[in-house]
């Protein structure tokens, strides 16, 4: 059995991947709790692919708590195009830093996975039993798979070594320091800032890839991070936990309703040409609700939050 030590305020903690949007969130977490002794490296400072560099990272800074939020991440097409960086730099930088974080005796590790681990129609919501049950969305393959093995390095490390490595998979997320560069973002940045261009240069319609059709859940990130710094002070188990809302909408209902909140009046059109994904994502969040978590933001009040963010950026000159 595994003894779990709760953080303190000044326990050593990494937070890998802390200028991505789901890192950054942490961080802030953090911060605002008093946490006052984390550690984070830039991507120009610590290479996460290169084994050594993590090594040799782990073996001076010695923490004691590790949220493996680092990843390569992107939208439909980037996952469906770049298919050997998605799995080969994903992989890498889970194998890593799961490895030192045993080898430099961690006390505890977060792994961030996706909810794109689940099978591609697996019954809706979309309960944690359901990993590995049926085939995968094939847009997104590779990118699951490396997500799947990292789940799957936290359930044999801690079977073998006694590790204390969990593993927790978010719906849909949004909000500050997400991607904007429409060649590899998700559907919600995305059309954040097709609708905001079209706004600013009176355009006469916006066009959305797919049909509209497909049903997506959507987490504001400052509550993903919320759950995972509960996670990791209460959660305590090889089992993985899903991360949501519990609630889904449309991608053209969230196109209407983000048109709604930039104020845009043009029309909508669609390129049923273009592929949807899955139809239906919805996050089966009944076990992290029985634990004592359940989000805070609404969808149309977190849109509203992060517009007023964003309604100015110039987006020609900016990827994130």
């Amino acid at each position: 059995m595994i003894l779990y030590n709760k953080m303190n305020k000044n326990s050593k903690i990494y937070i890998a991947g802390h200028r991505g949007m789901v890192g950054s969130a942490i961080v802030r977490k953090l911060i605002a709790d008093g946490f006052n002794n984390l550690v984070f490296k830039t991507s120009s400072e610590l290479d996460l692919t290169n084994q050594q560099a993590v090594n040799d990272f782990f073996s001076t800074e010695k923490p004691e708590y590790v949220y493996l939020a680092a990843a390569k991440v992107g939208g439909i097409q980037a996952n469906n195009i770049f298919r050997a960086d998605f799995i080969y730099q994903n992989i890498m930088i889970e194998s890593n830093i799961i490895h030192a974080s045993y080898i430099n005796k961690v006390t505890k590790l977060l792994f961030l996975g996706s909810s794109c681990i689940y099978p591609k129609m697996a019954p809706q919501p979309l309960k944690e039993e359901y990993l590995l049950t049926d085939t995968l969305e094939q847009t997104n393959e590779p990118y699951a798979i490396a997500k799947i093995t990292g789940i799957k390095m936290c359930e044999a490390y801690r079977q073998q070594y006694g590790c204390n490595f969990i593993s927790a998979m978010p719906t849909n997320l949004y909000g500050p320091n997400d991607n904007y560069d429409l060649s590899n973002s998700h559907v919600l940045p995305a059309l954040l800032r097709k609708f905001i261009t079209a706004k600013s240069n009176n355009l006469d319609s916006v066009e959305l890839w797919g049909t509209g059709a497909p049903m997506r859940e959507f987490l504001h990130v400052d509550d993903l991070a919320k759950a995972c710094v509960f996670l990791m002070e209460t959660y305590d188990s090889e089992q993985i936990v899903n991360i949501g809302t519990g609630t889904d909408i449309t991608i053209k209902d969230l196109a209407l309703t983000i048109k709604d909140v930039v104020g845009f009046e043009g029309e909508l059109t669609f390129d049923s040409s273009k592929p949807d994904g899955t139809p239906r994502k919805i996050m089966d969040v009944s076990k992290i609700n029985t634990l004592g978590w359940k989000h805070n933001i609404n969808l149309r009040e977190g849109i509203e939050m992060v517009y007023e963010e964003v309604k100015y950026f110039d987006f020609q000159t900016i990827t994130r």
